[in-house]
């Protein structure tokens, strides 16, 4: 079969490798027919040694169960499925407090921590397949797939953003990053009710689509700049809420800008730094709170499902590029340099 593999920083290739089997009686086939590029594969696209490649790609994925192993009770063959970012058993106590991320199956992990597969590929083998996979009701040619591919990482993840903000009707909050996370999280800041959503970022294109996603203002500025219009956007007191979709210290730095007294930074843009102010001179002196983490997405399909079927929600919106494995290298291109938002892949 053929898959995406990573052998160092802007190193992408479309290879044929041996084909995913099963391993574990826990586990299942699924022949993948959509798939994506994630904005954090480029972290390692900018990064990656070479000692720590290669590396198979791809974490976010739909596709058709082929086969089960003895063990698995709830999927069979013909299946369609969308797998979450994160393998998890969805019955250990973590997972059954919506902590999915935090299995404590010692199968559990991350699809970029499991060796020799990943979802930039013909095939993947899914571990533990009861509790990560989750089964679509609409055939694999619905015009809903690309929204329902959002569900395995990036709609989860911005709802996650605004989840860990506890935002409710009326508040104020400002998104950072206009990224697909970022705009995500304007899309659920909406659902839950926020009444003015700052929108942070200069790409117009996107911003465009983050105003149809429930942007009440964008702020294209940065640093002190983009904090002080913001605050003007807020009478000086800045936002309940502050959703983080970056994940460099700036963004962080940002954050602490323009969050109001009280307020609540949440952070799932993954940090690629080690440290961050909390003390009295940032957090703690205004009862500010830090939340966010890694999005436990498998805790949100039931719940967003509905609104992607009934169209209330379209968040596939954020796929402006779609190409086959052969395109992957040029898509990871064209993601890195901001030709595409976001990267769909029909293998």
């Amino acid at each position: 079969m053929r898959a995406t593999v990573m052998y160092q920083a802007g190193d992408v290739r479309v290879e044929t490798v041996p084909d995913s089997t099963l391993r574990h009686p826990t586990d299942a086939l699924v022949r993948i027919t959509a798939a994506c590029i994630c904005g954090s594969d480029l972290h390692p696209y900018h990064s990656m040694s070479a000692a720590d490649g290669p590396a198979r790609m791809g974490h976010e994925l739909i596709g058709v169960v082929e086969e089960v192993g003895a063990d698995v009770a709830t999927l069979r063959k013909g299946d369609l499925v969308v797998s979450p970012f994160a393998i998890s058993d969805n019955v250990c106590v973590l997972c059954r407090e919506n902590l999915q991320t935090s299995c404590l199956h010692h199968e559990a992990a991350f699809w970029d921590g499991i060796p020799d597969e990943g979802g930039q590929a013909e095939a993947v083998r899914v571990p533990l397949a009861d509790g990560t996979l989750v089964k679509l009701p609409v055939a694999a040619d619905s015009a809903l797939m690309p929204s329902l591919l959002t569900l395995a990482d990036v709609l989860g993840t911005g709802y996650h953003a605004a989840r860990m903000a506890e935002i409710r009707p009326g508040q104020a909050v400002t998104v950072i990053g206009d990224g697909a996370v970022g705009l995500m999280a304007v899309l659920s800041a909406k659902r839950l009710g926020a009444e003015q959503i700052i929108l942070m970022g200069r790409h117009q294109d996107r911003t465009d689509l983050g105003r149809d996603f429930g942007a009440t203002a964008v702020v294209a500025e940065r640093g002190e700049e983009g904090i002080a219009r913001v605050r003007d956007l807020t009478g000086g007191l800045g936002t309940h809420a502050v959703l983080e979709a970056v994940g460099h210290m700036p963004a962080y730095h940002q954050a602490l800008g323009v969050v109001r007294p009280g307020g609540v930074i949440s952070r799932v843009g993954v940090p690629q730094y080690e440290e961050a102010p909390i003390g009295f001179g940032s957090l703690f002196r205004h009862n500010i709170r830090l939340a966010g983490g890694p999005a436990p997405v498998r805790a949100s399909i039931e719940e967003l499902l509905p609104d992607i079927l009934d169209g209330t929600i379209e968040p596939g919106r954020v796929f402006d590029a779609v190409t086959d494995l052969d395109g992957v290298p040029a898509g990871y291109r064209d993601m890195d340099e901001r030709r595409s938002l976001k990267v769909l892949i029909r293998p």
